[in-house]
């Protein structure tokens, strides 16, 4: 009597704690011009081109200000691609309302150049990362030319100095549910271990996606994302998403300039996902 008692202790105790409120925002911080939809969507016409939007989002709520994603700043990626409408990241997510020193928590769904290289723009985040991803790419990806395509050795050298400091975290596998109501999930292939996040809300949850979904095209289409190591396991994780969002509309692409226009902006270059 005394264990059936305790248990529905425990049962009412935790139904009794309140859920953690998110509002989800999508920052744009710059565009790359004229970019082929073919190196986005697989079977696209190669001679369409879009002006693709450059974004980190920010969830912010229960005492948190959490960037999935941080974008890119160093030189180099300058001198590589054609950029337009630059602001740093941390200045375009301060048009949200969100100093740097204030975001506490930056999650990284991989580690290439226009996703990882601003980890450390933000100074008192704890940086999370995917520990097969951190691994294969401070490592053994650099055993070959071939298999280290889109990562830029600073901002390897970035994540382990992080590491080094105490303030990186490995996210250790899929539906891992880091902070209250944030879950990384194993995407697919686009990277060694890419992920992607789901973000509870009163309505359900929103996926964002990252590039394991480049385009609203991909999702209406079910079309795999054109850079990935494995085709069949980009789909697969399009299937999944759909699964825990429940309405395509709560997933979120990594690039698609639609995303600024399908939702309410808030502020430049700053919209509200709901």
């Amino acid at each position: 009597m005394h264990k059936a008692l305790w248990a529905m202790l425990l049962t009412f105790t935790a139904a009794a704690q309140p859920k953690p409120s998110y509002e989800i925002f999508a920052v744009q911080y710059a565009t790359i011009p004229q970019f082929a939809v073919s190196g986005l969507v697989a079977g696209a016409d190669p001679a369409r081109k879009l002006d693709i939007a450059m974004m980190v989002w920010l969830i912010r709520g229960n005492n948190r200000n959490i960037l999935v994603d941080a974008g890119f700043y160093r030189e180099q990626f300058f001198k590589q691609w054609k950029v337009s409408g630059f602001l740093k990241p941390s200045d375009a997510v301060a048009r949200a309302g969100v100093k740097p020193e204030d975001v506490t928590d930056v999650i990284v769904t991989h580690m290439h150049w226009d996703h990882a290289d601003g980890m450390d723009l933000f100074p008192n985040a704890r940086i999370w990362v995917q520990k097969d991803e951190l691994e294969y790419y401070a490592g053994s990806a650099w055993q070959s030319r071939r298999t280290h395509g889109g990562i830029d050795p600073d901002d390897v050298l970035a994540a382990v100095k992080l590491n080094l400091a105490g303030k990186l975290t490995l996210v250790n596998g899929d539906a891992q549910e880091i902070l209250p109501g944030i879950t990384c999930y194993t995407g697919g292939k686009h990277t060694y271990a890419s992920q992607f996040v789901g973000v509870a809300i009163a309505a359900g949850i929103v996926v964002l996606a990252s590039d394991n979904l480049y385009l609203y095209e991909n999702l209406e289409k079910h079309a795999a994302i054109a850079a990935t190591l494995d085709a069949d396991s980009n789909l697969g994780a399009q299937d999944r998403m759909r699964q825990l969002a429940g309405d395509p509309a709560r997933i979120i692409p990594g690039h698609d300039p639609a995303v600024m226009t399908r939702f309410p902006q808030i502020a430049p270059g700053v919209v509200r996902i709901k």
